[in-house]
């Protein structure tokens, strides 16, 4: 059994409408250590994720009211605070285009019935070793952010310039105040284009700006009660374009000496100003060639697999066992991880900023 980082039992949601199935399934769970909650259809499901938040969804397709697939399609968008759970499709539809549309419409993984209770719990113990790594590296950032205060301890510095290296805006944000904000979200202020960074984040508009500012004070409010929370708005240019996107999430669990400690933190993303990926880097942190580089950095660019075929004019099949390798050596299962992987951990790192030689990387 997979548990969350302070040991806590995850829990699984299974939409299942043939009772006697889901009574079954339950019971697996359970009997294997993990919090289960049963739900009949898509629709029953969407009201219990009013109140619970799963580790991890066991949904089947055939049902009647909502199916599987008009469930998938409502999580992604009624809850996106979700996106991150791993969802599984249970089905008696074993063909190669069942599975196929079922992944591509955004599920994780598929179990066909009768249901191999081995099989579903390794699968679901392989998806949740995934959110374990996914909620170590965000406990991680938060214990970054927190300590990157004004005037505490020299590591303190040694920490802001860690958040300087990040090619997107992070800024920390006491309960009143702004408290720190990295040199990409000074450059974002310095720039006059829609988000202005003073004591407090606005815009040009009043109604964004309270709009920020309620947000803010929500988020703040769930962390100091110690409970998640995450809150998203688009913010226009001035000089058009595409909008900046503002997301702010709580640090629940940190001590407060004062009431000018970061209790949330605000990332600031620029869809136009995307950086490159650096083919050195991913080839030397992955040992990978330089085809398996060229298909990676095409992924991240939105290419199918044909499109990358066509592009580095090589057969498809050479595609497919070039993608096999990356999943090999960088430890991912699909096309999205890897993607996810490649956008938001590789190409964090502004290029712009300068290397040093020699430096440790211990």
């Amino acid at each position: 059994m997979i548990t969350t980082a302070n040991g806590a039992k995850r829990t699984i949601l299974c939409v299942e409408d043939e009772r006697h199935l889901r009574q079954d399934i339950i019971e697996e769970l359970v009997a294997a250590g993990y919090e289960a909650v049963g739900a009949a259809t898509g629709r029953e499901a969407l009201r219990v994720l009013d109140t619970a938040r799963p580790d991890l969804i066991l949904c089947d397709i055939s049902m009647p009211e909502l199916d599987g697939h008009g469930f998938l399609k409502a999580l992604r968008g009624k809850h996106p605070h979700l996106a991150h759970v791993p969802l599984v499709f249970l089905t008696a539809l074993d063909g190669r285009d069942e599975i196929i549309n079922g992944k591509r419409a955004g599920a994780d993984d598929y179990l066909v019935k009768p249901v191999d209770y081995d099989l579903m719990l390794a699968t679901i113990e392989a998806r949740l070793r995934e959110v374990n790594r996914i909620d170590e590296g965000i406990w991680n950032l938060r214990q970054a952010m927190s300590a990157a205060q004004s005037g505490a301890s020299t590591s303190t510095d040694g920490i802001q310039k860690v958040l300087d290296l990040l090619s997107f805006g992070v800024v920390l944000l006491s309960a009143t105040q702004v408290v720190f904000a990295n040199r990409i979200a000074r450059d974002i202020h310095d720039a006059r284009d829609g988000i202005s960074i003073d004591k407090v984040i606005h815009t040009d508009s009043a109604r964004i700006t309270a709009d920020i500012r309620n947000r803010w004070h929500e988020v703040s409010e769930a962390a100091r009660q110690g409970r998640d929370c995450l809150a998203s708005l688009a913010i226009a240019r001035r000089s058009g374009g595409r909008d900046f996107h503002l997301t702010i999430c709580a640090l629940p669990g940190i001590s407060l000496a004062s009431e000018m400690e970061a209790q949330t933190v605000a990332f600031i993303t620029d869809p136009q100003n995307r950086p490159a990926m650096s083919a050195e880097v991913l080839a030397d942190l992955f040992d990978l060639t330089p085809t398996e580089v060229e298909v990676a950095r095409l992924l991240t660019q939105g290419q199918r697999t044909d499109k990358i075929a066509s592009e580095l004019s090589i057969a498809p099949t050479t595609v497919a066992f070039h993608l096999r390798n990356l999943f090999d050596k960088t430890g991912t299962r699909r096309q999205a991880d890897l993607i996810v992987l490649l956008l938001t951990g590789l190409t964090s790192i502004d290029p712009a900023q300068p290397t040093i030689s020699g430096a440790s990387t211990s």
